[in-house]
């Protein structure tokens, strides 16, 4: 008979795999081994990377250590590779290469999502992804080194080329994006005389009818205001035909100049689901309302990555924000406990507190209990909600939000990554569809 604890190994350390492992640890205490795989050492807090990318704050800030916030939660460091079903062994190959093999008594699929291509010529090679914390630093360098370039250019072309930048995707990330790279070409335009004069456009397309197309019309009004007024051409009915070194071609047949194509359209569940031979739905996961996965009593789902039925929608899955992601995970840890004799099952439920719209400045959208909110109100609610949200480093946080209303941000490239390091070939253009959309909310 053994007398070795049973065996909990999560996969992924974002927001389902995260709350999944920490509550895990608190319900099963020395009962059971928790053991949490994940490629980086830290949980990002995926919505405020645009205010890396815009240099809002420091990259640290959204960045927690799994280690220090997991107590009594084992870490991996690794890329899960394969999923023995039959034997219950994951194996995964660590970050110097190294192969290794756990074996597990519960299992729990947190993997994520990854970014999302569309059957567009020249997508994947020349536009510039928006899902971590590399291609955040990246797309920030890149931002400040084209006006840099564009001042030292003659030729109006290129230099009105390097001076436009085209955001694909008008949901949370793409909005949000557009909305705080605006402000950070302002500010960076006024460290070059050179450039005065010079007009620097900001586009924002979606083949929807209106940006932020997921939330209350209301919200999206507000926003579309605060974009229009910072100067950015909002763009609804419109994608990218095609995509060069040089420029895009619209979906209207226009062509516009530029080095800057950002994209942000959606993503799709982490390959690894495809590779696990579970059941799915529509690529996640398919789980029952206890997030277990069908046909397999030991595994469970959650996150992007599961196709959790949403009860507020019957027949529906449940939104791959972080809203839900959290809930998953905790809702996860509360059933694997319940399975291993502690405590009692539950389906997953969920109310709709609202949701928030960071559009850097002053600026923000919001509606908490259902109630539309702009401006100062709508600052302050976002600002609250993403403190309470995280969870660490919230003092320095906050104090970096009060820095930059009162000192310049560091307008500097870094040099930190390569454009080869953030390509954007993560996902299968057959699965992809024009109207898709994925959030950072």
């Amino acid at each position: 008979m053994s007398t070795q604890p049973p065996r909990v190994v999560v996969l992924g350390g974002g927001f389902a795999g995260f709350h999944a492992a920490r509550l895990l640890a608190r319900r099963l205490r020395d009962k059971a081994d928790i053991v949490l795989v994940n490629s980086t050492d830290y949980f990002l807090y995926l919505p405020l990377l645009p205010q890396v990318s815009s240099g809002v704050l420091d990259p640290r800030r959204i960045t927690v250590s799994l280690a220090a916030a997991l107590r009594g939660v084992r870490v991996k460091l690794g890329e899960v590779g394969r999923v023995d079903l039959t034997d219950h062994i994951v194996s995964y190959t660590d970050p110097e290469g190294g192969e290794h093999e756990i074996g597990y008594d519960r299992l729990v699929v947190a993997v994520g999502s990854v970014n999302k291509l569309l059957p567009v010529p020249g997508v994947a090679e020349h536009a510039h992804g928006f899902r971590g914390m590399p291609e955040a630093l990246f797309l920030r360098d890149h931002i400040v080194g084209q006006l840099e370039m564009a001042g030292d250019v003659e030729d109006p072309v290129e230099r009105a080329a390097r001076c436009t930048f085209v955001v694909v995707g008008a949901g949370y990330t793409g909005t949000e994006v557009a909305a705080q790279g605006a402000l950070l070409t302002e500010k960076v335009a006024r460290d070059h005389p050179e450039l005065e004069g010079q007009p620097i456009r900001w586009l924002l397309l979606d083949v929807q009818s209106r940006v932020l197309p997921e939330l209350d019309v209301r919200l999206a009004r507000t926003a579309t205001k605060v974009l229009r007024r910072r100067g950015v051409e909002v763009r609804t009915g419109t994608s990218v035909a095609e995509a060069t070194a040089e420029g895009v071609r619209l979906s209207t047949g226009e062509s516009l100049p530029t080095r800057s194509l950002i994209w942000c359209v959606g993503v799709r569940p982490d390959p690894l689901v495809e590779d696990l031979g579970l059941p799915t739905e529509h690529g996640r996961i398919a789980v029952d309302s206890e997030l277990q996965v069908q046909g397999h009593e030991n595994v469970y789902a959650c996150g992007d990555a599961a196709a959790v039925p949403d009860p507020a929608h019957p027949g529906s899955s449940t939104p791959m924000t972080a809203q839900h992601a959290v809930r998953h995970g905790k809702t996860v840890a509360r059933n694997v406990a319940a399975s291993l004799g502690y405590g009692t099952p539950a389906s997953y439920r969920h109310r709709d507190l609202g949701f928030v719209v960071d559009l850097g400045g002053r600026d923000a959208a919001a509606n908490p209990l259902q109630v539309p909110l702009g401006g100062a109100p709508a600052r302050v609610v976002t600002s609250w909600y993403h403190l309470m949200a995280m969870p660490g480093n919230r003092i320095r946080t906050g104090v970096e939000w009060m820095l930059d209303r009162v000192l310049p941000r560091q307008r500097v490239q870094l040099g930190l990554v390569q454009p080869e390091e953030v390509p954007l070939d993560t996902a299968s253009p057959e699965l992809a569809t024009l109207d898709d959309r994925g959030t950072s909310g």
